[in-house]
């Protein structure tokens, strides 16, 4: 055990590591090459804080461990708003971009029920993983050319969120030798955060998809927390929030899109998983809608309120996977008591909050 534990932690510190080497590589390569900052923080960064959900499911499918790679993007998912949206705004208000309301919020909306659409069988064809795949490539080239209308202030806040590196960032070499030293560590890690991940399923008597829901979902993560925690404390406008909305969509879209294709039948997707954790992850993207349109930011209380569901959903697996006594209690209050008076809150929230001037 102690061994799967090191095994773990190094994997971690792997994909970690090397979402970051791959992230400041790849940024500062495309900027050299004329890419305009806004263009790459809203497609390279946002792929690579992606890198480790793609990297541990596409490694997982390969080894078969299917339940692993669909519980990871689904978890992954319900962290990101919950406890990485809850942390920040507990740091911070946030401020939301008009644009996210708009345009990234219903994008990610759809592809949570393209997804659920596509696995109402059981199962992720190949087919169905490449139309993913495909929707994600598209969404990209769309973004791509949405940026070149953006203002250079803008364009001057995602420069600032990629960082500078010093002056040896700006030798291609040292860019391309980055992106190689990234790409390296999240295949390396990848492949220890999984089989240490299957190993504790196994002495733990759970399933790999609850390990995937819960350990492997936050540690995959963890860039998306240093990204928004980081931003949200500089004071940064729109990152905080984007970041967590884009790695969303890219996690439903590229992540299960590149895993359904590579695996050899398609993803089975868990009973348990299509019959709770896929609509919790729809209901916390609608959830998004009312709290980001009440006053264009995420206060502070409503921080604490997403912050507080993640552990409360997090208790739930854990009990159900136990078999606990007090499951049926538990959820009789989610369900009775806690979750339609924090409804009605947002909702009360976002009817007597003045609408604010859209930030464009």
């Amino acid at each position: 055990m102690w061994l799967d534990v090191l095994r773990f932690l190094l994997g971690l510190v792997a994909l970690i590591l090397g979402a970051e080497s791959l992230v400041r590589g790849a940024s500062r390569l495309a900027i050299s090459f004329g890419v305009s900052p806004l263009v790459v923080g809203l497609t390279i960064v946002a792929f690579g804080t992606s890198s480790p959900e793609i990297a541990v499911s596409v490694g997982a499918a390969l080894d078969g461990k299917t339940d692993l790679a669909v519980g990871n993007v689904v978890g992954s998912n319900i962290f990101n708003v919950l406890f990485i949206l809850g942390a920040s705004a507990l740091v911070t208000p946030l401020v939301v971009h008009s644009q996210l309301v708009r345009q990234e919020v219903p994008i990610m909306i759809g592809a949570a029920v393209i997804l659920l659409v596509m696995v109402l069988d059981g199962r992720l064809a190949r087919y169905e993983a490449l139309l993913l795949a495909t929707l994600a490539v598209t969404y990209t080239v769309y973004l791509i050319v949405q940026s070149r209308r953006e203002s250079d202030a803008v364009n001057a806040e995602f420069a600032s969120a990629s960082g500078s590196g010093g002056r040896w960032m700006t030798k291609t070499p040292a860019q391309i030798l980055l992106i190689i030293v990234g790409l390296a560590m999240l295949v390396a890690g990848s492949h220890w955060l999984v089989s240490a991940s299957v190993a504790f399923a196994q002495a733990l008597g759970v399933s790999d998809v609850v390990i995937g829901l819960t350990i492997v979902a936050a540690g995959t993560s963890m860039p998306e927390v240093a990204t928004s925690l980081t931003a949200a404390l500089r004071g940064e406008r729109d990152i905080a929030v984007g970041n967590v909305v884009g790695s969303n969509t890219f996690n439903v879209l590229g992540c299960l899109g590149l895993a359904g294709v590579v695996a050899p039948e398609g993803l089975p997707v868990p009973p348990s998983v299509l019959n709770f954790d896929l609509w919790v992850m729809i209901a916390v993207a609608l959830t998004c809608v009312p709290v980001f349109a009440s006053g264009r930011e995420i206060a502070r209380w409503e921080g604490a309120v997403l912050f507080a569901y993640y552990f409360a959903y997090a208790g739930y697996l854990v009990l159900d996977a136990r078999g606990h006594d007090a499951l049926d209690e538990y959820s009789a209050a989610m369900m009775s008591f806690v979750l339609p008076l924090t409804i009605v809150a947002i909702v009360a929230a976002y009817v007597r909050t003045p609408r604010a001037r859209p930030r464009e």
